[in-house]
């Protein structure tokens, strides 16, 4: 993805300041709803020591009444191209930071940077600078999704540059990620695709299926394969069919596959949604934005590589075709309509928008649930599930200003 002229600076992202409480001293949050992976503890407390949290509070530890307020651990988005006019790619270092720090103030402490599909050259250039922002712990890795995808099924990725996936193709994207490749998307049945499943396991990254025109057999055989992830289910593949199941149904039943899933009211009906939980249950969900520059930042025309992109009332479409392009989606967002909405347990969320996403990209010691240990992510919901703080490694992004 690319920004539209004139709309994107390139001054870096302010930041906002750390609570006080936090700057030199623990801190104990009390009162709150705690959504644990062992379920809900009303009036419970949360104790943050420095980046971390911790189980005992020492001395000197700050007091912050937190009642009537919802404690979750930070949303982990492992699908996502650019925000706040930004794009993760094709902007400048300043842009993706801007992007980044974009979706941190709606609850995504930890994001892997998506590619579109372009030519091989860039994607590999737009790699070494993505690695440099991931080994300095801006991002958690980087996603390719493209150019190894059906043209049956490109959604809005330019035609012209899609590519079969040959695993010389495939290696040569992920050695130029300089070991912070975490995900490929591929359309497994294309001449390669099983091949470069195989490879991508053997690498330790993820095998996508997506964008793709395959068959419920071609599907099976690229689980077996070894692909893991379903890029967000029922968008860009064949509809579910009674006698032609597709690959849908082969995601959606087999354990091994984690399901992307675009709540934003507009990629999915809820009634599509409530069949992948249904089926998947929500230990194979993950809740992804798939958000592209306007994310965060507002209607207009972009730029989605050569394509060009309208964006009205919060919907991101290609001008030409009118195919939808990617979305403006917040987790803040996907997380409230997934409680509000689809009426979906506030436990099962979490599980959806944090651990399991942690849990693909293997740092589930780290981030993904409130446990002592891990960095102290989080996120301040009030009664009505809209944001009010956002805490990473231990610093207010967005401050609650409780006291």
């Amino acid at each position: 993805m690319a920004p539209s002229s004139g709309a994107r600076g390139t001054a870096r992202p302010a930041t906002t300041s750390p609570h006080p409480a936090t700057a030199n001293a623990p801190l104990i949050l009390s009162g709150a709803d705690l959504v644990l992976p062992t379920g809900t503890v009303k009036n419970g407390r949360l104790i943050i020591d420095g980046t971390r949290i911790t189980g005992a509070a020492p001395e000197n530890a700050h007091l912050v009444d937190v009642t009537g307020f919802t404690l979750v651990p930070g949303f982990v988005d492992i699908h996502n191209h650019g925000g706040g006019g930004a794009s993760f790619t094709s902007g400048t270092v300043e842009d993706v930071l801007k992007g980044i720090h974009t979706h941190r103030l709606h609850g995504t402490t930890t994001v892997v940077a998506s590619t579109v599909t372009g030519e091989m050259d860039f994607l590999a250039q737009r790699a070494g600078l993505l690695s440099e922002l991931a080994e300095q712990g801006d991002l958690a890795g980087i996603h390719f999704e493209g150019p190894f995808i059906s043209p049956c099924r490109k959604g809005a990725h330019s035609e012209a540059l899609l590519r079969d996936p040959d695993p010389a193709d495939v290696r040569k994207l992920v050695d130029a990620a300089r070991g912070q490749a975490k995900m490929v998307t591929l359309a497994t049945e294309l001449p390669g695709g099983l091949d470069s499943v195989r490879l991508l396991a053997e690498l330790g990254v993820i095998a996508a299926i997506g964008h793709t025109d395959a068959s419920y057999e071609q599907t099976v055989a690229a689980i077996d394969a070894g692909a893991t992830v379903a890029t967000h289910l029922f968008n860009a593949m064949p509809p579910l069919g009674h006698r032609e199941p597709g690959p849908i149904a082969a995601l959606l039943e087999d354990e091994r596959i984690t399901v992307e899933l675009i709540n934003d009211g507009t990629h999915l009906h809820p009634a599509a949604l409530e069949l992948a939980f249904h089926h998947a249950g929500a230990e194979r969900v993950a809740f992804i934005t798939d958000a592209m520059d306007a994310a965060g930042f507002g209607d207009g025309r972009y730029m989605l590589g050569p394509l060009e992109v309208e964006v009205s009332e919060g919907v991101a479409r290609l001008v030409e075709g009118g195919s939808i392009a990617g979305s403006t989606l917040t987790l803040d967002r996907a997380f409230k309509r997934a409680v509000t909405v689809d009426r979906l347990p506030v436990e099962d969320v979490v599980t959806a928008i944090s651990a399991n996403p942690a849990r693909l990209l293997g740092s589930y010691d780290e981030v993904g649930s409130l446990e002592p240990g891990k960095y102290a992510d989080l996120v301040l919901l009030d009664s009505e599930f809209d944001l009010k703080g956002v805490m990473r490694r231990g610093e207010w992004v967005v401050d609650p200003q409780l006291g």
